[in-house]
Order: structure tokens, then C-alpha cells, then sequence
């Protein structure tokens, strides 16, 4: 985790900022190309609707999209070539800043436990982008994180269409509305590899299930919280918590 500097009950995450942790779910192992063994069994039963174990793990799913996320999408706004890719870079970081505080709040409100890191397999994409430069930054970019969100778009909608619980379902529709958001505005860049965005969505993953899974957040350890830029030029979203 890239943290910038450490204060008395905060961590600074790339510009974001801490809270305390105080919630207990957190399921074994998830990724976004994994879905649960028990998608459909009953975890709790909050006065929102009854909460399964595919709906915990979405919750998870979209905090850990925004922690790897976030941090790409501010370094493709120090270091894209060409305004269109700084303009997908600005519209993930505003984007995953709405979103996270509403997938906290949602959380909060359902006891899910959600993690301060990415999965493995998401630092290694990380990795990768701020290793990347000129023209090269800006295709690997574009087509890792499409690809990434096509995926999510897809348990978006099998979450959206099948859960029972009202905050999980606000939930994804507003994740709807920033992933495709995010989809557009990166193939407004030009540099998408569509071909390979293809490979990445209809292959079976082949990764040990521990690297797609993000790991849970340290005991007594701050919560991350992604923040706007006081300069954003999006608004966000009403159902921001």
C-alpha cells in the first residue's frame, strides 16, 4: 500500500484519508473473476433485507476496485500523454471517491468488514502501470482497467438483478453508473486493445484464489478512505455516505 504519511488515527493513502474500522463480515475468498461457493446462502438478515454471501462479497469487490483503481487513475493524471487519458484518469478518481463512501456507508450499515489493500493480483496491475511510461502507460492503462471493469459490470448486474437487500441493491446501481462511466471515458482514449480486453474477460482465471482475493484489513488498523480533489469537476453522487 502506497501510504504517504501517517497521523494520529489516519492513514493517507494517495490523498485519502482514514477512519477507524468497526465492522465484522469478511468472507474467506472472493475475486472478481471467483464468485462465492454459497453465492446464495442467507449470512444475516438486517432490516434492509435478508444479506447473502454473494452480496457481502460485492460490497468487498467494489471497496477493493477502488483501492487499486483510485491510485491508477491519479497517476494517469501526472503521467498520460494526451488529455483524454488524464480525463479517464480525473473520472476514476472521482468516481471511486463517490463510490467508496458509499460502499463504506453501506458496510457499515450491514457489519461487512472491508479491506485497506487490493488483491494481489490488483497491486501487480498497479505495479505494472506506474512502472509503464509514455504511450506504453497509456494503452497498458486503458485496457487493464477496461478490461477489469467489464468484468465487475458483469456482477454488477447478477448482483443487481438477484439480491434481496435494498442498501446492496442502491449500492450497484450507483457501481453501475461509475463503471460505465469509467468504460466510456477509457475508450474515449483511443488506445484500448480490445483484443486483449476480449482474452482478459472470457479466460478462466489461473491465478491461486488467494492473489484475487483482497486480504482483510489488519486488527485496530485505520480504514482507508478515498477522497476527491478539492478541485473535481464531478459531482458527486446524492447517495454518497
Amino acid at each position: 500500500m502506497l501510504v504517504s504519511r501517517k497521523a494520529a488515527g489516519t492513514l493517507v493513502l494517495g490523498g485519502a484519508l482514514a477512519a477507524t474500522l468497526g465492522s465484522f463480515l469478511y468472507p474467506a475468498m472472493i475475486g472478481v473473476q471467483k464468485v462465492s461457493s454459497a453465492p446464495e446462502r442467507v449470512i444475516a438478515t438486517p432490516e434492509t433485507g435478508p444479506l447473502t454471501e454473494a452480496d457481502r462479497d460485492f460490497v468487498v469487490e467494489v471497496r477493493a476496485a477502488g483501492l487499486w483503481e483510485y491510485p491508477v487513475g491519479q497517476t494517469a493524471l501526472r503521467k498520460g500523454t494526451t488529455k483524454a487519458v488524464r480525463t479517464a484518469g480525473e473520472h476514476m478518481v472521482d468516481g471511486h471517491a463517490s463510490l467508496d463512501a458509499a460502499c463504506r456507508n453501506v458496510a457499515g450499515q450491514l457489519d461487512i468488514t472491508l479491506p485497506n489493500q487490493p488483491s494481489p493480483q490488483q497491486q501487480g496491475f498497479v505495479a505494472t502501470l506506474n512502472a509503464d511510461s509514455g504511450k506504453q502507460f497509456d494503452t497498458d492503462m486503458a485496457t487493464i482497467v477496461r478490461a477489469a471493469d467489464g468484468r465487475l459490470l458483469s456482477t454488477i448486474a447478477s448482483v443487481r438483478t438477484t439480491t434481496r437487500n435494498s442498501l446492496v441493491r442502491s449500492l450497484a446501481d450507483q457501481a453501475n453508473g461509475t463503471v460505465l462511466d469509467h468504460i466510456a471515458v477509457l475508450e474515449k482514449t483511443g488506445v484500448v486493445d480490445f483484443g486483449q480486453v476480449l482474452v482478459q474477460e472470457t479466460t478462466a482465471p489461473t491465478l491461486p484464489a488467494q492473489d484475487l482475493t483482497p486480504p482483510p484489513p489488519i486488527a485496530g488498523q485505520p480504514q482507508v478512505v478515498l477522497t476527491s480533489p478539492v478541485t473535481s469537476t464531478l459531482s458527486p453522487s446524492p447517495s454518497a455516505g
